[in-house]
């Protein structure tokens, strides 16, 4: 049943579930999200398991809700003329969390909804008012949740601010808000907020941004921020921050220097230029560690000029102490990281028997394809990595490279790691050989091939790989599911003086602007073999892949029949695994949402979206029903409509 054929029993259930008590918060026909990833260490894995293999072909639209939060039209953000005349559309990558069987989510206007889980009926709703013209990236991942043993009543009874939604935005805040009234909590800071711009050297607004769900350790608010890519050396420092998450009172900071390289500048202001840690963090209450992603040093496509060992701690996984923000540990997945091959996903936490030994775990996917496994007490990889050779040839005037990058030798690499002219594609002999020609101009080769004057083929590229929508892990299973991009970019470096002048990356301050762009036939096609995008299984025990397979259509991108010739089109976004054994995955720019069999691969069910789903869905029990939910608003990379449309999905009632 497609979505817009289901629309009348949409209404129809709609209808029946305002009919259903709503469950209360102790009784057991209810389930949490309670986190972004599911839980604190990610995963995006639940226990409920009403929705099997036999009956997820009877899945149909329970509600929708709509914010009204699109911005419809904008910029293509792959072409660079394009992306400096206009604001981009806008992005849907929520992925909401139901606690106290209220479901929360933020839009890409950074404003808070909160909906009866079972109706989608609204409770409440908060606006920021952040200033969208001065916003190119829409874009909100999630809200975080936080109740408070503590509280102290009114004289009715009343306690005000006891659960607490905390939520980021697009100009820097951290705001908590009563979950019960949406109503700012007074105590918290400044009026319920707190400003992330105060420390931070000058910069504009669309510079500093928190995109992902702050994290939640014991009674503190943990967060990074997205600091933009390539446009200046010296953006906003990449500080990770601590808060208290009653007052709002400052706790400590991380600024990512080398060790004994003091954290401040002359005028107290974290130093500019470090690292940053744009994506979801994750917590380890037991072992009181956080466990952040961090991107790379600015600017991202030349470090000629990241002096005094600034590469120390990017393109890394850092384990910091909850009390005082020291590191414990860090294991860089990628040496001076010059291709935006930054850490994009949540470190994933499951318990792995490994050697006859079980050891907690981090999983960590990268935009490379590959899989590190590390001891979450060490640091240290649970499987063997190799130190490699990498190339060392076609670096620009100034520029260094490390002789080596770390390459697991398990879990199995996910994405292809070396691409010629000879790999050259076409959907026919006239298309490939402009692309074999194209490629033979370009540099191309093993992964880590550098940036270049004339222009270097950057595979996988800088969107993955795995971005950060991955991985969904089955901790009962130890089976990580992954959708994987195999997508070429050509990344070319222009000397200052010969930079166009305007640039979408102009990494002023340095010798050198970046263009990027699509490695793409005349035609528009990917000048690389299909499939574009795989979904892939792997045991996270022995390292073997269990299956791997095309992702996706060219549905509603291309004409017929080219859009019936190829399996495995263009994604962004992430899948979620269930106790029951299946695995839920929008992403897809064929806008279709499918579900799969965990242990096969085998699609059971799709429906037709609205518009593609370009976010991580995640299911709850409400009333003693299971609902899978997924956001579908599109992405700024995807030529499918930008919408709003935030639904969920149930079996249809007997």
């Amino acid at each position: 049943m497609s979505y817009r054929s289901s629309s009348a029993a949409a209404l129809l259930l709609s209808f029946c579930c305002a009919l259903t008590p709503t469950a209360r918060a102790d009784d057991p026909t209810t389930m949490s999200w309670p986190a972004y990833g599911g839980g604190p260490g990610g995963g995006h894995y639940t226990d409920a398991q009403q929705i099997t293999a036999a009956n997820v072909a009877s899945l149909a639209v329970a509600w929708v809700h709509r914010s009204g939060d699109v911005r419809a039209k904008g910029a293509n953000m792959l072409s660079d003329d394009s992306r400096l005349d206009s604001l981009p559309k806008s992005s849907f990558m929520a992925t909401p969390i139901v606690v106290d069987d209220t479901l929360y989510y933020c839009t890409p206007f950074n404003r808070v909804f909160a909906l009866d889980p079972a109706t989608g009926l609204e409770r409440w709703h908060f606006d920021p008012k952040v200033d969208m013209s001065k916003e190119p990236l829409t874009n909100c991942r999630g809200v975080s949740s936080w109740h408070d043993p503590q509280a102290a009543s009114d004289a009715s009874g009343a306690k005000a601010c006891d659960a607490r939604i905390i939520t980021g935005t697009l100009d820097g805040r951290i705001i908590a808000l009563d979950a019960k009234t949406g109503a700012p909590c007074a105590g918290f800071g400044s009026n319920g907020q707190i400003d992330l711009n105060i420390g931070l050297t000058p910069h504009d607004q669309a510079e500093y941004s928190i995109t992902s769900a702050p994290a939640i350790l014991g009674n503190m608010v943990i967060t990074g921020a997205m600091v933009a890519d390539s446009q200046r050396r010296d953006v906003p420092s990449g500080v990770v921050r601590a808060y208290d998450v009653r007052t709002g009172v400052f706790l400590w900071g991380w600024n990512p220097v080398p060790p004994d390289a003091p954290p401040t500048d002359a005028q107290g202001r974290y130093t500019a230029g470090t690292t940053n840690a744009w994506s979801t963090i994750s917590v380890d209450a037991q072992r009181n560690l956080v466990i952040v992603p961090t991107g790379n040093s600015s600017p991202d496509y030349y470090g000629g000029d990241r002096g005094g060992n600034l590469d120390y701690y990017s393109s890394s996984v850092v384990a910091l102490d909850g009390t005082d923000g020291h590191v414990v540990w860090h294991y860089q997945t990628v040496h001076h990281d010059i291709w935006d091959y930054d850490v994009p996903a949540q470190p994933t936490f499951v318990d792995l028997e490994i050697g006859g030994r079980v050891r907690p775990a981090v999983v960590q996917v990268t935009k490379m394809g590959i899989t590190f496994v590390l001891d979450r007490e060490t640091g240290q990889p649970l499987f063997p990595v190799e130190e490699r050779p990498v190339p060392q040839q076609g670096a620009v005037a100034g520029e260094y490279l490390s002789p080596t990058q770390p390459f697991p030798l398990k879990p199995v690499a996910l994405h292809q790691m070396n691409l010629t002219p000879d790999d050259a594609w076409g959907f026919t002999f006239w298309d490939r050989g402009r692309c074999r020609d194209e490629m033979t101009q370009l540099r191309t080769g093993p992964i880590y091939t550098p940036p270049s004057l004339e222009g270097t083929v950057v595979y996988p590229g800088m969107l993955g790989g795995n971005n950060w929508g991955a991985p969904a892990v089955d901790p009962k299973r130890h089976v990580m599911i992954a959708n994987t991009k195999h997508m070429a970019m050509v990344l070319k470096l222009v000397p200052r003086a010969q930079c166009p002048e305007k640039t979408v990356m102009p990494q002023l301050g340095s010798a050198y602007c970046a263009i990027i762009k699509p490695l793409t036939s005349p035609l528009g096609a990917p000048c690389t073999a299909p499939p574009w995008s795989t979904l892939a299984a792997v045991d996270l025990q022995s390292g073997e892949i269990l299956w791997q397979k095309p992702f996706g259509t060219l549905e509603n991108l291309a004409p017929w029949p080219i859009s019936k010739m190829i399996d495995g089109g263009v994604e962004m976004g992430g899948p979620m695994v269930t106790a029951s054994g299946l695995v839920f995955i929008a992403a897809s720019f064929d806008g279709k949402f499918r579900a799969y069999d965990v242990t096969t691969g085998n699609e059971l069910w799709s429906d037709a979206l609205p518009t593609s789903g370009n976010a991580v869905p995640m299911s709850y029990v409400s009333g003693a029903r299971q609902y899978v939910v997924i956001a579908a608003g599109g992405h700024w990379a995807a030529s499918t409509d930008a919408s709003d449309q935030l639904i969920a999905y149930a079996l249809l009632r007997k």
